[in-house]
């Protein structure tokens, strides 16, 4: 049996979300192991940072700034990779947005449009464009960022929550789809993790200490425990793995 390889020496991969948090943490991780990663999210000053930091650890980063519910965004986007580097090896959809924090029967049509444009739409069409390219370079990795309220519904997180179940069920579609032609699919399901994301828990003491008790672990995530799983299963490690959903929660849903 040959050596497991984590290197992604040569790739290029693209992240989205990535100007901090879980989509950060996987941009710094996948530089780290050799890939070129293109960073982006919607304002173009938060992504350079993170470029500066990969470049600091000896990494290659460029960020481009790309609205993920913007269908002719997400077009362009794809032209100035083909254009630059003429591939795609790996994709990280992992943007998301819950701009509305209550009840369903209280969502109007905005809240209902907004989520699902950013957290479902977009990434939808990020895979389509990202499938195509990868065929003509033998093939590639695609990795959806979902979240454990996609197979329980996290309370006040309605619209949220039917969003990320969506991103499992299409995870295992393209899976299924694309596994012939060298792409393979597979999702993360995170539980809490501190990001700014998840500051309107961390900072409400009664709903935090509800939230970590539910966890068997006791205690929230950091984005980099996130990174390690997405570093697998794009990687050769996982050359066997689609369709996949794994779930990094401290036991939450065990």
């Amino acid at each position: 049996m040959k050596k497991i390889d984590f290197s992604l020496s040569g790739k290029v991969a693209l992240i989205t979300g990535a100007s901090r948090g879980i989509g950060e943490a996987i941009a710094i991780s996948l530089a780290d192991y050799g890939a070129h990663c293109i960073l982006v999210s919607r304002k173009i000053e938060a992504l350079e940072r993170v470029v500066d930091t990969i470049a600091s650890r000896g990494g290659k980063a460029e960020a481009i700034a790309t609205h993920m519910g913007r269908l002719n965004e997400i077009e362009n986007l794809f032209s100035q990779i083909k254009a630059s580097h003429g591939r795609i090896d790996i994709l990280i959809n992992n943007a998301a947005t819950n701009p509305y924090f209550g009840d369903m029967l209280g969502a109007d049509e905005g809240v209902w449009d907004k989520t699902f444009d950013v957290n479902l739409k977009g990434p939808f069409f990020m895979i389509q464009h990202a499938a195509r390219l990868m065929m003509e370079s033998g093939g590639g990795s695609i990795v959806n960022i979902s979240s454990i309220n996609g197979i329980k519904p996290a309370l006040l997180q309605g619209v949220y929550s039917i969003t990320k179940a969506g991103i499992i069920s299409m995870t295992r579609a393209f899976a299924k789809e694309l596994a012939d032609k060298n792409i393979r699919v597979n999702a993360i399901l995170p539980g809490l993790v501190e990001t700014k994301f998840s500051q309107a828990i961390m900072e409400n003491e009664m709903v935090y200490e509800y939230a970590v008790n539910m966890i068997p672990m006791k205690r929230h995530a950091q984005p980099g425990e996130i990174a390690g799983a997405v570093l697998y299963l794009v990687s050769d490690a996982a050359s066997f793995t689609t369709g996949s959903i794994i779930v990094v929660d401290g036991g939450a849903l065990a």
